[in-house]
């Protein structure tokens, strides 16, 4: 009740009905035929979990009047949409969330990002922006939606949020067919609370009356409040059910026809895939199998064909290219820790990293992940080699090999098949070990690249002197240690 007696006008999700609830879960009969137990055996990729269920409310009403930690609000990039959630919510919320707003500077498509609640009963208001659909771009539109919701939750998860009030994010106005993106919605929810659940205790999805029926209809493959709801609802699940996050998998649900079936289009290409692509793993089910149904199973337990693996990678790379092409990131040029320089004696790019320049414990290192990529990405697309200059680095310098880790995984299969050499000038004996471990246990392939460089006298065997801008620091480091370097001398056998 408010001051003058009236009753509230929004509403308290703890009063809300529960997913759970929603559904007296029938046991299995302990009796039941031998055919019954073994469908009761097959796991749905969707198990029967209470615990998540618990979580879950589905609502029909104005997700405005929900009084959660934060409601989600679609709009468009500019964040001024005019669609009735928005009006909604900026109706409640009063005129100073348009102010707010405009702080915010828009949003891209996918992302998510927060203001205040102001007059709502909501303490926060979360902003994404879904896609516009065209069946064209489908691939593009599923993979921006999963990143709406995807981001809603992170953000949720990073406020230490408790509850999460979601509308539809996808509008009639940009055309996204309602059941597609559903199962989006509802996987990706699924997936997060699989990992993240005990960050959230209440996930509310707020629906008008014509979307409640699809809901319904969905919500029981994603979150079957029974074993036997789960076991039912198994057939229904869509080929594509996203990876371990709830990402599209979209290159599974398409058949190749060629002209000549059972041939790769470029035996070349195939090669290199084998080779570059080692760390996707030992599954390869790239051609059909006669058993449907065993093919359904594998699809069903995340197996997917190495070709498969291959485009969920490159879509994964995209989004980090697009992203460093939008980045501010002159901070991290400014280090100078990266950089073009001449070619090599075979003509050859060469790029040039300076460890020194690489204060690890001061900067945003994946922004600087980000710089490497936007630097990078046309370089890789021909044959280069890497110089790393470790000298003179401590350890504020020293990269974490978990960030080596992240960015191998990261880049383009251009850049390992192209990287024709490694040099690792003035290596100390620990990071000789250090580069052996990560070498032999963490990546593969890079191992037979890497040259251990003891002098500049060495490098200019493989790079001559004029190709390549070195930092003074390290000419007089080598000087002091090595003596000045000559223009006439052998090759090292080490090169």
């Amino acid at each position: 009740m408010d001051p003058l007696g009236a009753p509230s006008q929004f509403v308290d999700v703890d009063s809300l009905p529960g997913w759970s609830g929603a559904y007296e879960a029938k046991q299995v009969d302990c009796h039941q035929s031998p055919v019954e137990k073994a469908q009761v055996d097959v796991r749905s990729p969707f198990p029967y979990r209470k615990d998540i269920n618990e979580k879950i409310i589905l609502w029909k009403g104005d997700v405005a009047l929900l009084n959660c930690t934060a409601i989600v609000n679609t709009s468009n990039e500019t964040l001024t949409d005019k669609n009735p959630v928005s009006e909604s919510i900026f109706m409640h919320a009063g005129p100073d969330l348009k102010d707010e707003l405009q702080k915010l500077k828009g949003c891209r498509t996918g992302e998510a990002k927060l203001t205040k609640g102001f007059n709502l009963a909501a303490r926060f208001i979360i902003h994404t922006v879904g896609p516009k659909y065209k069946s064209r771009y489908r691939t593009a539109a599923e993979s921006s939606l999963y990143s709406c919701y995807r981001n809603v939750l992170q953000l949720a998860k990073e406020q230490a949020m408790c509850s999460v009030g979601f509308c539809v994010i996808n509008t009639l106005k940009r055309c996204y067919p309602l059941e597609d993106a559903t199962h989006i919605a509802l996987r990706t929810v699924r997936r997060f609370l699989e990992v993240h659940g005990e960050t959230l205790e209440k996930v509310v999805f707020a629906v008008s009356e014509l979307e409640e029926a699809t809901y319904q209809k969905l919500l029981p493959l994603y979150f079957p409040r029974s074993l036997e709801e789960e076991v039912q609802s198994l057939p229904y699940l869509p080929a594509d059910i996203g990876n371990a996050e709830g990402e599209p998998v979209v290159p599974e649900r398409q058949i190749r026809i060629t002209e000549k079936p059972g041939v790769p289009d470029d035996a070349s290409d195939e090669e290199g895939l084998e080779a570059d692509l080692s760390f996707i793993g030992s599954h390869a089910f790239a051609r059909m199998e006669g058993d449907v149904d065993k093919q359904r199973r594998l699809i069903l337990q995340g197996q997917l064909s190495e070709a498969a693996l291959q485009k969920q990678h490159q879509r994964n790379y995209n989004r980090w290219l697009c992203q460093a092409r939008a980045e501010d990131l002159s901070d991290i040029a400014s280090l100078k820790a990266l950089y073009q320089t001449g070619v090599d004696n075979c003509g050859r790019t060469v790029m040039v990293v300076v460890g020194r320049n690489i204060p690890v414990t001061l900067i945003d290192m994946e922004k600087a992940l980000l710089y490497f990529i936007h630097v990078m990405d046309h370089i890789a697309v021909k044959e280069y080699v890497l110089v790393y200059f470790h000298t003179l680095t401590n350890d504020y310098n020293q990269l974490d090999s978990n960030f080596l880790k992240k960015l191998y995984d990261v880049v383009d299969a251009k850049y390992k098949r192209n990287l024709k050499a490694l040099y690792f000038v003035h290596p100390t004996f620990r990071s000789k070990v250090s580069a052996w471990f990560f070498t032999t246990f963490t990546v593969s392939g890079l191992k037979d690249k890497i040259h251990y460089v003891e002098s500049l006298q060495q490098l200019f065997t493989a790079i001559p002197p004029e190709q390549i801008d070195l930092p003074p620091f390290v000419l007089e480091y080598d000087a002091r240690e090595n003596g000045p370097y000559y223009s006439s001398y052998p090759p090292s056998p080490d090169l």
